[in-house]
């Protein structure tokens, strides 16, 4: 059914040269927005891989270069982090603009000074368990890939929980690396590692209960170290 014929008789459109809405005006706040997006747009594309649209792992290592930063140094992964990286190595145009605006830096001085912070951030108890996770899950490479192999999962303990529980996770990691049951890890089993970190104490091991579901590779790490000790 066709739609009926107004009966209003049609006014002339107003020049759209001569009235401007006070809508379509850009505020102070979107022009401040707009040169934030560019800045961190133009340091995006600076390390960028031009082909790919993404900064690659070549880009990554000259970014820590810049900063005077190891790429293996915890932070680099903290970073990763905060841009809730999905691919490891790889940092997307979105990925890159969410994560620094939530960093509030928009300059590669103000990124590397802001790197202290960073880490205070990561480790408060409400944002390192995510992290911890999210450690686990950035090494997951493949396409379903569930499980990462023993010397990363070495490699990995060794850098996140390193500087909290040097003496646990050395031992765990030399009992890992002997060991011959297992030759990688799933996301239960490192969750665990966390756990038995922060709950069991060292090096008696007095308060550890195999009944309280902990992951097998757990209950035979505790046996390893009752027969070490004695």
């Amino acid at each position: 059914m066709p739609p009926r014929a107004s009966k209003r008789k049609a006014t002339a459109p107003q020049n759209s040269s001569s009235v401007t809405s006070a809508d379509d005006s850009p505020t102070a706040s979107d022009k401040t927005k707009t040169k934030k997006t560019d800045r961190l747009d133009s340091l995006f594309d600076s390390y960028a891989n031009s082909s790919l649209g993404i900064i690659d792992p070549e880009g990554i290592e000259a970014l820590c270069s810049d900063m005077s930063v190891e790429h293996t140094d915890v932070r680099i992964l903290m970073f990763a982090w905060k841009l809730k990286a999905q691919r490891q190595g790889y940092f997307t145009r979105d990925e890159w603009r969410s994560g620094m605006k939530a960093l509030k830096v928009d300059s590669l001085s103000k990124l590397k000074k802001g790197l202290p912070e960073l880490e205070k951030e990561v480790n408060t108890p409400e944002n390192f368990q995510d992290f911890y996770s999210y450690a686990f899950r950035y090494c997951l490479t493949e396409e379903k890939q569930k499980t990462v192999d023993i010397e990363s999962v070495c490699e990995l303990l060794n850098l996140v929980l390193g500087s909290q529980f040097q003496s646990k996770v050395d031992l765990l990691i030399e009992y890992l690396k002997i060991q011959s049951d297992y030759k990688a890890i799933n996301l239960d089993q490192w969750m665990g590692f966390l756990r038995f970190c922060k709950e069991i104490s060292f090096p008696d091991l007095e308060n550890y209960d195999a009944d309280l579901a902990w992951p097998l590779i757990l209950d035979n790490f505790v046996d390893w170290m009752k027969e070490k000790l004695s």
